[in-house]
């Protein structure tokens, strides 16, 4: 891994952690939606589903904290994906400082399970086990048999209906580290780390660079596609300043997913894709920074062209990066004519920094962070009302607008009304008189003035009469 000073990965250190294990399918990522709140894990009766940590914060009486979700403790796993899916299991407890083991009530006692318990018995921290799917008196007596293991204490609980739930995380969260200071004092406006989401089409590298990026294994690295399924969540600093790193699901043509669990986790990633049109919300909607990753050999594809389309529309800051760089044939490594070539196709996101990386390699990562660094600024950057307008005046100086029903449209003044994209009102004597020519005109003026670089600018206009002076 290059070393990159400037990133610092992991939970905060104020909020204690909770890593729930156990066997695939015994309703770990029920468990995990249940305490999140909503349905951030995908959940099928298919095990193995999930396959990296899955993180969220979450709060329990008053008390928040970082929950982990893993994938599932196979007894052999044969195939080098199995191995990686229970490294992350691994990783997860040794990041935790309560772990949560759940046993399947329903399939019963597991000879894996026996094996695990005695590994965890060897954990010098402290670990809870429950027994799930008890979901009525009669499954009561299923709790017995678990007895059998040497365990003092076993919770019995239903993840799906959210019985038992109470006992076992009071008992859990009685036993978190005392926070390291208050948290601070309301001010009225709600301050959280900027999401930054690294999208593009499957097997171009995505969770490569996330791990690139975090310095260690977060998310499974496999050459087949469709490996991360889920929109992994994992709180990072970047430069002294708090973001959360989303590394979404691979996301492909409609027509080509046959599988049904991919189907979902690109619904999540993406939307439905239907007829080449981006329609509904999803993992992309939940990033302030979106990182786009083009596959250097393969070049600018329409999906690329459509996932970023679906970004902008939705006013998200981007960054470009082209992975692979290392491979790319030598006749067409000339990064000036590559760039060229990439915003002939994707004019409409001209304004996204585009950097050539190699997130296996390390080459570029710097490169790509800084990036990142300035679009968040840009984001959700405020800008003083004088200075605004300055810049305004100078760019309809330059280029004044054309006539509207033969009079002059004159500009009065404008204010910043948000953040998370700038955006900007603008008070003009004739509204409809501003073309959507002329305002993409302004649109790339203010961005260039004001140097709001990587992210999208929205504009607002109203209208301004001017009032005659009135005489006694």
């Amino acid at each position: 891994m290059i070393q990159m000073s400037k990133l610092d990965t992991g939970p905060s250190p104020r909020l204690p952690v909770l890593a729930v294990v156990g066997r695939p399918n015994v309703g770990k990522s029920t468990f995990f939606n249940r305490l999140a709140g909503k349905r951030m894990a995908i959940v099928d009766n298919l095990p193995g589903i999930t396959r990296d940590r899955n993180y969220t914060e979450a709060e329990w009486d008053g008390r928040r904290f970082i929950l982990i979700d893993t994938g599932g403790f196979e007894a052999e796993a044969e195939s080098g994906l199995e191995r990686k899916i229970h490294e992350q299991s691994q990783l997860a407890m040794q990041e935790a400082d309560v772990i949560l083991f759940l046993f399947d009530g329903k399939a019963g006692l597991n000879p894996l399970d026996r094996d695990t318990v005695a590994m965890l018995r060897r954990v010098k921290k402290p670990v809870f086990f429950a027994v799930n799917k008890i979901d009525s008196p009669p499954k009561q007596s299923h709790l017995y048999e678990f007895y059998a293991l040497g365990l003092s204490e076993v919770f019995a609980v239903s993840a799906e209906h959210g019985l038992g739930m109470d006992a076992l995380m009071d008992r859990i969260v009685a036993l978190f580290p005392a926070p390291a200071h208050e948290p601070p004092a309301e001010t009225g406006e709600v301050v959280r780390p900027l999401c930054v989401a690294v999208v593009g089409r499957p097997n171009v590298g995505k969770s490569t660079l996330v791990n690139r990026l975090l310095g260690y294994e977060r998310a499974v690295v496999d050459s087949a596609p469709g490996t991360t399924r889920d929109a992994l969540d994992t709180p990072f600093t970047l430069a002294g300043e708090p973001y959360v790193l989303v590394d979404t699901a691979g996301i492909r043509r409609k027509a080509k997913i046959a599988d049904r669990i991919e189907r979902y986790s690109v619904i999540r990633s993406l939307g439905s894709v239907d007829r080449g049109v981006i329609r509904s919300l999803g993992s992309v909607d939940r990033g302030d920074v979106v990182v786009h990753l083009l596959d250097g050999p393969e070049g600018v594809t329409d999906q690329d062209a459509q996932i970023l389309a679906y970004a902008a529309e939705r006013g998200k800051g981007l960054v470009l990066a082209v992975n692979k760089w290392d491979v790319v044939a030598l006749e067409h490594k000339n990064p000036k004519a590559y760039r060229e070539r990439v915003f002939h196709k994707l004019a409409f996101v001209d304004f996204a920094p585009l950097v050539f990386i190699s997130a296996l390699s390390g080459q570029g990562v710097e490169d790509l962070t800084r990036a990142i660094e300035r679009v968040a600024r840009s984001y959700q950057r405020r800008i003083a009302t004088a200075p605004l307008n300055q810049a305004l005046r100078e760019v309809v100086r330059s280029h004044t607008p054309p006539l509207f029903q033969g009079r002059e449209v004159k500009f009065f003044y404008a204010t910043q009304t948000a953040i998370h994209p700038p955006t900007f009102t603008i008070f003009v004597s004739a509204p409809r008189g501003i073309s959507p020519t002329y305002q993409r005109y302004l649109v790339h003026g203010l961005r260039t003035a004001l140097r709001l670089q990587g992210t999208p600018i929205r504009l607002f206009w109203r209208s301004r009469r001017k009032e005659g002076r009135k005489r006694r």
